[in-house]
């Protein structure tokens, strides 16, 4: 695996802080400002939707200008970063996916998702989650970091970001589902690994595939089909699994993966 400083250029984000200490994973707004702009955007047309134009319809400056700070914290917003570059391209790709994809990108960008997941995935399909033992996750991941009025506000935004993506259900009660896992989540997941200098069949084995929790057939499968959709590239022979992603990385971008 490469390092955590060329990681980092490529948009993973690492350290203690998070925006789902007050929000969710900001659904409805990537929604709209994808809506209004094609996948080549830049980061300035969005920043000026968000601050001068308020397509997002918040009531003031200071909250257009947070929104925007959020935003670029969780997603990047800004083509120069491959992760966003390839989650836009994406998530044009399959509407069905762009939940747990948004969600994928979540946990690439924000470590108290992150810090979540095992929690999520420890869960038997039809168990009840109750709000308090998220907060727990974070009590004891953070010790005397956070009050009990912001550990109860993280566990309700990070469930609330596991119920969009399909791995919780209920309004107030929240109980594991299984997710609609995608052909393009599965590539995205294969391309996050691949970022971080993973090839072959490690890229089966990473925490971006464990968190769809499909057996490594279904991956197969899915990649395949991800493959023919012209996602990536996909030769499999026996036990021998190779996975690249033409044109998704430029040169000096593939030099990274080396250093």
């Amino acid at each position: 695996m490469i390092s955590t400083e060329s990681q980092q250029k490529f948009g993973f984000k690492y350290g203690r802080n998070g925006v789902h200490a007050s929000r969710t994973m900001m659904l409805s707004e990537i929604t709209e400002l994808f809506h209004g702009r094609n996948m080549d955007a830049t980061a300035a047309q969005y920043q000026e939707d968000v601050e001068l134009f308020n397509v997002l319809h918040k009531p003031t400056e200071k909250s257009r200008k947070l929104t925007w700070k959020h935003l670029v914290d969780l997603y990047g917003m800004d083509t120069a970063i491959p992760l966003f570059r390839i989650f836009r391209r994406f998530w044009e790709v399959d509407e069905q996916a762009r939940t747990l994809l948004a969600c994928q990108m979540g946990l690439a960008r924000d470590p108290l998702l992150r810090i979540s997941m095992n929690k999520i995935l420890q869960l038997e399909l039809g168990q009840w989650l109750p709000r308090e033992e998220m907060e727990q996750v974070f009590a004891e991941q953070c010790p005397d970091r956070y009050s009990p009025a912001t550990l109860k506000s993280i566990a309700q935004n990070v469930n609330g970001t596991w119920t969009n993506a399909g791995f919780l259900q209920g309004r107030t009660k929240k109980h594991r589902t299984e997710p609609d896992i995608r052909p393009v989540n599965v590539a995205f997941a294969l391309f996050m690994g691949y970022l971080q200098g993973l090839t072959g069949n490690r890229l089966f084995n990473t925490e971006w595939t464990r968190v769809l929790q499909c057996r490594t057939e279904r991956l197969l499968e899915l990649a395949r089909s991800a493959s023919h959709s012209g996602l990536l590239r996909f030769k499999h022979s026996s036990e021998v699994v190779e996975i690249t992603f033409p044109d998704c990385l430029t040169k000096e971008e593939e030099a990274w993966l080396y250093e």
